[in-house]
């Protein structure tokens, strides 16, 4: 209702609304201005609460200031509204001129959509223009210029200190209000957008003008090494200068790096890598030679610097310690291909090495052989895929001293074929003898004293093994308390002195806490040849180990 101090009252405020518009256009940021136009309801229009919701790149609205209550304000701000559920809040309930007002009993509409709002309860209005805590008051913010510019945000306005709706002129007030608010937003963007182009620019210009010293500062005290070499002609890869972290890395004075190139430091095997890399600029791992003559693994990492007008000058070079990593990585593929308890290649790299001795075609014949599997397989050898071409058997012969292929039968020339001895008698012929080992006797100490006891006896059985090989022979766990070993270069009679010495080695009783056990082993020998697969040769030995178990049980029961 009005009254005679009303006029006074309405100059105070818009002295005040005059200062905060002030402030507004006075802020030093985008976000200095959101808060300052929030700040400005409470302070200059008499509300208790006020929130600027902004509109992202996206099209939804983000809470990007609020004011009037902490509490609130922690709770919403930075939260997201769809751009959906907004227009669908601009479009309902009265309009105000440019204002929106969703009295309470429109409002629970409202509740179920995503828009951040704070909720708060109380009694029915006691007289028509009574404000309830759940009226809604919006004031769009839209860019200046023609009527229905783009939509920059909305103000939500909340708890008149007057607990009353808004009259013609609070509401005039507040429109009035937002539109010097989207200015002052609009204002700020430009000067953002403006800034941060100005940053860029005297970015690019600094990048321009960069000084040899600023680089010398990064490349000399950078964390990891850095080298700057010579790329092309006779001195390609020549160090020209290394940081103090390389010099650390290696060992090696900066003196003394200036001797060398990175083709002088890398292992030989990693020679090629370098080379690559070099050429092409990118990352590689590989070793360098520290100056007590061992090597570390770094991640090396190339980038070719060039002269607009010369083409490619030099390389800048990165080097990283991936000791350590590459420890790990060896340490995790030994897991891999190893056996936990025993320490042993498992069963996946048993085959794998068995496998990579093997090709998929048997080895080449003799001449004399062709006429007998000609019979065997009822035709010409020519139709097996044998190797023996138009020509005769010429395109592939064997050694006369070991029976192994010289070519045409692996896919490869480098590969010499894998034979086995024939016959019962040991004719000479050296192979790959694959002797299966099965314990006799383990399943009951395991039964009788545990599992850890069967462990320590399963773990001393794999020493006893180990030990009982020649170096380069494989000692593997297949699993349970099964274990094959892989012996190359072994004629038929080797192989079964062997058995008999692992068999020997086995049989002595094993100490675990303070008891003696024992345990026997039967053993099977096969013979690994080309044309067989890695599970074929283990069948096949696996087969001869069961046999031999048999004839040793029905040898016990006659001597019983």
């Amino acid at each position: 209702m009005d009254t005679e101090s009303e006029p006074y009252v309405r100059l105070a405020t818009l002295r005040q609304l005059h200062q905060v518009m002030a402030d507004m256009n006075t802020a030093r940021s985008l976000a200095d201005t959101l808060q300052t136009v929030a700040d400005g309801v409470v302070d200059g229009l008499g509300y208790e609460l006020a929130c600027v919701n902004l509109v992202r790149p996206d099209g939804d609205l983000v809470v990007a200031a609020l004011a009037g209550d902490s509490a609130a304000e922690a709770l919403i701000t930075g939260r997201v509204g769809s751009r959906l559920s907004w227009e669908r809040r601009l479009a309902m309930g009265e309009a105000w001129g440019d204002l929106r007002f969703i009295p309470h009993t429109e409002g629970w509409i409202l509740d179920e959509d995503d828009v951040p709002q704070w909720f708060t309860e109380g009694p029915e209005p006691r007289f028509e223009d009574e404000w309830h805590p759940a009226d809604r008051l919006f004031a769009p913010l839209y860019a200046p210029g023609a009527s229905g510019g783009e939509l920059l945000g909305v103000i939500s306005v909340d708890r008149p200190r007057n607990g009353r709706r808004p009259g013609p002129w609070g509401r005039e007030a507040l429109q009035m209000y937002a539109f010097q608010a989207a200015i002052a937003i609009s204002n700020a963007r430009l000067r953002a957008n403006m800034q941060r182009a100005l940053v860029r620019l005297e970015r690019e210009q600094q990048a321009l003008r960069a000084s040899e010293e600023s680089f010398r500062q990064a490349f000399e005290y950078a964390p990891s090494g850095m080298a700057i070499a010579e790329m092309g002609g006779d001195q390609h890869g020549r160090i020209l200068r290394a940081n103090d972290a390389l010099c650390r890395l290696l060992g090696r004075p900066a003196s003394m790096m200036r001797r060398y190139s990175f083709s002088d430091l890398v292992h030989p095997e990693d020679i090629g890598t370098l080379l690559r890399t070099s050429a092409e600029g990118g990352r590689a791992e590989l070793r360098l030679a520290r100056r007590d003559g061992t090597y570390m693994w770094v991640s090396l990492r190339n980038s070719v610097v060039a002269d607009a007008a010369d083409g490619p000058r030099f390389l800048l070079t990165h080097v990283e310690d991936i000791e350590e990593r590459k420890r790990r990585e060896l340490q995790l593929a030994h897991r891999a291909s190893h056996d936990s308890l025993t320490g042993l290649p498992n069963s996946a790299e048993l085959r794998a090495r068995l496998g990579a001795r093997l090709c998929g075609r048997p080895q080449a014949l003799p001449p004399t052989d062709i006429d007998s599997l000609d019979a065997a397989y009822g035709g010409p050898l020519g139709g097996l895929g044998l190797g023996y071409g138009p020509d005769g058997p010429a395109a592939a012969t064997a050694d006369a001293g070991t029976g192994a292929g010289t070519g045409g039968f692996a896919g490869g020339h480098d590969h010499v074929h894998t034979v086995a001895p024939e016959g019962e008698a040991d004719d000479g012929t050296k192979g790959l003898a694959v002797l299966f080992c099965d314990l006799d006797g383990f399943k009951s100490i395991n039964d009788r004293f545990g599992h850890h006891t069967g462990d320590a006896v399963l773990i001393e059985v794999a020493r006893r093994l180990t030990n009982g090989v020649r170096d380069g022979d494989t000692v593997a766990r297949l699993g349970g308390d099964e274990f094959v070993v892989l012996a190359d270069g072994l004629g038929r009679a080797d192989a079964q002195d062997l058995a008999v010495r692992l068999r020997n080695a086995i049989i002595p009783p094993i100490r675990v806490d303070g008891r003696a056990v024992r345990v026997g082993a039967s053993f099977g020998i096969g013979w690994a040849h080309c044309g067989m697969s890695a599970d074929e040769v283990l069948k096949s030995a696996d087969q001869r180990m069961y046999i031999e178990k048999r004839s040793r049980a029905k040898q016990h029961r006659r001597a019983g």
